[in-house]
């Protein structure tokens, strides 16, 4: 056993083998570009869908990664501005490219999404937290 990582050589061989084909078929890793960013996001979508907001799921802790490594990415080159966080959300779904009928699972059905941009419902604090994990901010941004 390696005294400084506390993994045995065994144990490392096969984190270094699993590491090779997660990168190789997922493509994870820091982004350094907006096509990475934006597989990423993709990935991201993949993994809530899957996973929804069960904090047990198998793929809890990668949507837990994927969201940090958007963030990071995020905080060094996508600038959100200061701003009513209706006017967030809808920077937020043209730098996706979503569609109102595309955040059914976040907020609810068109009409409500149709509203909150509207400035006719504020965000709740469930949906900001569904929102911030889809799209890798702070729920504060929508609240």
């Amino acid at each position: 056993m390696n005294t400084t990582t506390g993994f045995s050589p065994a144990s490392f061989r096969k984190i270094t083998a699993a590491w090779k084909q997660l990168r190789e078929h997922a493509g994870i890793g820091v982004i350094r570009s907006d096509r990475e960013f934006q597989r990423m996001v993709a990935l991201l979508d993949e993994v809530v869908d899957e996973a929804g907001s069960d904090e047990n799921h198998p793929l809890a802790g990668l949507a837990d990664l994927l969201g940090e490594l958007i963030a990071r990415y995020e905080e060094d080159r996508v600038r959100i501005p200061e701003a009513e966080p209706r006017t967030v959300l809808d920077f937020l779904m043209k730098r996706n490219g979503l569609r109102q009928s595309d955040l059914g699972d976040e907020i609810g059905s068109q009409g409500v999404v149709s509203e909150i941009l509207g400035g006719k419902r504020a965000i709740n604090a469930r949906q900001a937290k569904a929102l911030a994990t889809r799209f890798g901010v702070s729920p504060a941004v929508f609240l």
